[in-house]
């Protein structure tokens, strides 16, 4: 997690500028005796603006240091100012009849105060409730490219899962683990950041995750955070030691860590391909996906599964270089925060990514049909809530149109 010190810096400036605001605009009356309702509010502003500061203080990169208070933190400042924020500039709408010398209107009061307070309790609701509620989609994916002997074939995809940020707490990955066992995968595939910063956040879940079972098995690839690039390493030596680890780790709990190549998966005399790349990364990350390495030897007749952690990927290369049908990808967690309405669903997330949820079709002039889907991940990192965007199981399931 990465909150430059500008950045913050400027988050207690636009905090006290807030309080500020709200402090002088409280009568005088007293709430106990003596003690002004200013005082008690004085108070609590330093209380929570010691929160922001204690973020901004916090030795992010040490390796010994942990991201969980640091994330709490961060969400309690976020839940509270961006409440008193929404109040406050309900008030400032309210002033305008003044600048007319007209009496203002009451909005801080009627308005923003319950909007404020109803943010408060959904931001609370994502935190405490929703980061546990699991949701499965399912999908069907319909081509003439997919042989008879697959039709029918249950692919479970799940994303993100970011352990570390649960602690030692293994209860939610292990509903994670039964929920996805209960739905007969005949493969299951993980599409990257099974951590946040390094290897040992995975130790307390190995058991957990290593009773996922697939038919066929369980596949997985490398995303940006499971290469150890968000702490400051004593050497490079053991940045590539701690790397290699987490690979040797999934290997051991028995999944097939598809590392820039491809598998051939087979039912009766017919077979796909599936195919994963190390994460490809955007500037200023470096890029260790390498889709020619990972689709070398493929027919182009051969139905593909692509497993990539980053949509990008799919968007600015997959689709119209290679023949690949179908990409799973995971990464933009919709910002842990969705919107859904009965005609689309919106995130910040979109501000970024063209694809950041769900199934995307792309027909190229040529006539093949590149499609992704996008999981929005299991997991929390940057803060501990999903808020209308919950935990994703996806079950793609294959139609063979032959």
């Amino acid at each position: 997690m990465r909150l430059p010190l500008l950045i913050g810096v400027l988050l207690i400036a636009i905090s006290i500028l807030i309080d500020i605001y709200i402090y002088f605009s409280i009568p005088r009356k007293k709430l106990l005796t003596r003690m002004s309702s200013r005082l008690l509010y004085g108070i609590s502003s330093v209380i929570s603006i010691s929160l922001i500061i204690t973020v901004v203080l916090w030795p992010k990169r040490d390796l010994e240091s942990s991201l969980l208070p640091i994330m709490w933190l961060l969400y309690a400042w976020i839940s509270i100012y961006i409440s008193k924020l929404v109040a406050c500039t309900f008030s400032w709408i309210g002033l305008i009849p003044s600048i007319f010398h007209r009496k203002k209107w009451p909005l801080g009061k009627y308005v923003g105060l319950p909007i404020g307070f109803l943010i408060f309790l959904a931001m609370w609701y994502g935190a405490l409730w929703e980061r546990h509620n699991i949701d499965v989609q399912e999908i069907t994916i319909e081509s003439a490219r997919i042989p008879k002997a697959f039709d029918g074939y249950r692919i479970v995809q799940f994303s993100d899962a970011h352990v570390g940020t649960w602690g030692n707490d293994t209860a939610f990955i292990s509903s994670l683990v039964n929920k996805i066992n209960s739905l007969d995968p005949d493969i299951v595939v993980f599409t990257g950041d099974i951590v946040n910063r390094k290897t040992d956040e995975i130790i307390p879940f190995i058991s957990t995750l290593g009773r996922l079972r697939g038919r066929h098995g369980v596949y997985s690839i490398m995303g940006n955070h499971d290469y150890g690039l968000y702490v400051d390493w004593p050497s490079e030596e053991a940045h590539t030691k701690d790397t290699q680890w987490l690979r040797n780790i999934q290997r051991d709990m028995g999944w097939q860590l598809l590392d820039n190549q491809h598998i051939s998966l087979k039912e009766g005399n017919d077979s796909i391909i599936l195919a994963g790349v190390e994460n490809w990364g955007e500037p200023p990350f470096p890029s260790f996906g390498k889709l020619d390495e990972a689709i070398a030897g493929v027919s182009p007749d051969d139905f593909t599964v692509l497993l990539s952690h980053n949509p990008m990927h799919w968007h600015n290369i997959v689709r119209e270089c290679s023949n690949v049908d179908l990409t799973l990808a995971g990464h933009t967690h919709a910002m842990q925060m969705r919107i859904i309405t009965p005609w689309r669903n919106y995130s910040l997330s979109g501000l970024k990514y063209p694809e950041w949820e769900g199934l995307t079709s792309y027909k190229r002039n040529d006539g093949f049909l590149s499609r992704v889907y996008v999981n929005i991940g299991c997991g929390e990192v940057g803060f501990p809530a999903r808020i209308g965007a919950m935990p994703e199981i996806t079950v793609i399931t294959l139609k063979s149109s032959r």
